[in-house]
């Protein structure tokens, strides 16, 4: 098969590889995590006027009707730099189920707003209990006199302190799941925000007898379209993690060319050299994984969701070897917030858990397998 990118893709790729190298240093980073703007920063505007917002979505949502490939490249320049814009969980997965499920009204108030970058969204769907069975959840919706009331617990809710309404899903009275749109400081909503290991914002979402109007509720049966929703996100973390593991190799091997023991330099030791060649080979067939899944994302559902689940749980154990590598090869500075690859290592041990980690995809893959 050909894989090569069209002239639209490359000049895609080479507007983010600019604009993450410009906007995105280290220094950059560190100060936009530790003093986080209120509102849409100015990376986020320039995402809104690049059109990069509304490249995910099709032409009928409002988008640009782009691809999983094009998914990948932004996934994959963001992943680069470690970009700390919430592209992923504060616009893919929300702004997905919504233009798969929402109205004419609802995607006027919520979706179209968006896209042009005027606020930003999360989706509320795991629980502890639930692990990562989106079916396996305890919080209820019902039907009382024209309103919905919502009772339930939301836990790692990425975006949850900035965004203008959560997506969140409920078990229905007929056993369905439904999804419905709560805005920030509905009464009875309740939020604990924080940051995970990967300093990405996070929180928790507890639900006490909230009430919503009808026009709040997006679907009374939402399980196909969050498991399109999710096997979006999933294929995009995928990419993303392809542009994290560069990134740490590079770090490590240019850090191994400079270090010198001995009188000569790291790079120079052949046992060193086997574990640079160990973490290439593994970014280089976790890349063939992240391709076949963002290409995949348009067959069947079963065939979609397996192919999708292989490449998760590929990319999850790459992910997590080449973090260990990276911090060995560096040493004890590794370790430091001052060392800018311990970064990318946190945030490659965490994607493993984000939306399903290595154990929950294997046995997906498993279950298809025993099945054939």
């Amino acid at each position: 098969m050909d894989f090569a990118l069209t002239d639209e893709q490359r000049m895609l790729e080479e507007t983010l590889t600019r604009l993450v190298a410009d906007r995105v240093s280290p220094e950059q980073r560190r100060a936009r995590l530790q003093a986080p703007s209120p509102g849409a920063s100015s990376l986020w505007q320039t995402f809104a006027e690049l059109g990069l917002l509304h490249m995910p979505f099709s032409e009928e949502a409002g988008g640009l009707g782009g691809d999983g490939t094009d998914l990948m490249i932004i996934l994959q320049a963001l992943g680069r730099g470690l970009v700390p814009e919430p592209y992923l969980f504060g616009l893919v997965l929300p702004g997905t189920l919504l233009a798969l499920t929402g109205d004419d009204a609802q995607r006027a108030r919520w979706l179209a707003p968006l896209l042009e970058g005027e606020h930003q969204l999360a989706l509320g769907w795991q629980e502890i209990a639930a692990r990562y069975d989106a079916q396996a959840i305890t919080t209820q919706a019902r039907q009382k006199e024209g309103q919905w009331h919502l009772s339930g617990r939301k836990d790692l809710v990425v975006n949850l302190g900035a965004a203008a309404a959560t997506l969140v899903t409920a078990k229905l009275e007929s056993g369905k799941l439904g999804l419905f749109v709560v805005p920030a400081g509905t009464h009875g909503a309740r939020s604990f925000t924080y940051q995970t290991m990967d300093e990405q914002p996070a929180g928790d979402l507890t639900l006490e007898d909230v009430l919503l109007a009808q026009e709040h509720c997006l679907s009374e049966d939402v399980e196909s379209a969050l498991d399109e929703a999710l096997a979006i996100g999933r294929a995009a973390l995928c990419a993303q993690a392809i542009g994290a593991m560069e990134s740490a190799c590079d770090q490590t091997l240019a850090y191994l060319k400079e270090r010198k023991q001995f009188g000569v330099p790291l790079a120079t030791f052949q046992a060193l050299q086997h574990r640079m060649v160990d973490m290439h080979l593994h970014l280089e067939q976790s890349r063939s994984m992240a391709i076949l899944a963002a290409t995949s994302l348009t067959l069947a559902n079963d065939e979609r969701d397996y192919r999708v689940a292989a490449a998760k749980a590929y990319c999850g154990e790459s992910a997590r070897f080449i973090a260990e590598q990276a911090i060995q090869l560096h040493g004890a500075m590794g370790m430091t917030d001052e060392c800018h690859v311990a970064a990318y290592a946190r945030h490659l041990i965490m994607f493993d858990h984000y939306l399903g980690d290595s154990d929950y995809h294997l046995e997906h893959v498993s279950d298809r397998l025993s099945a054939a």
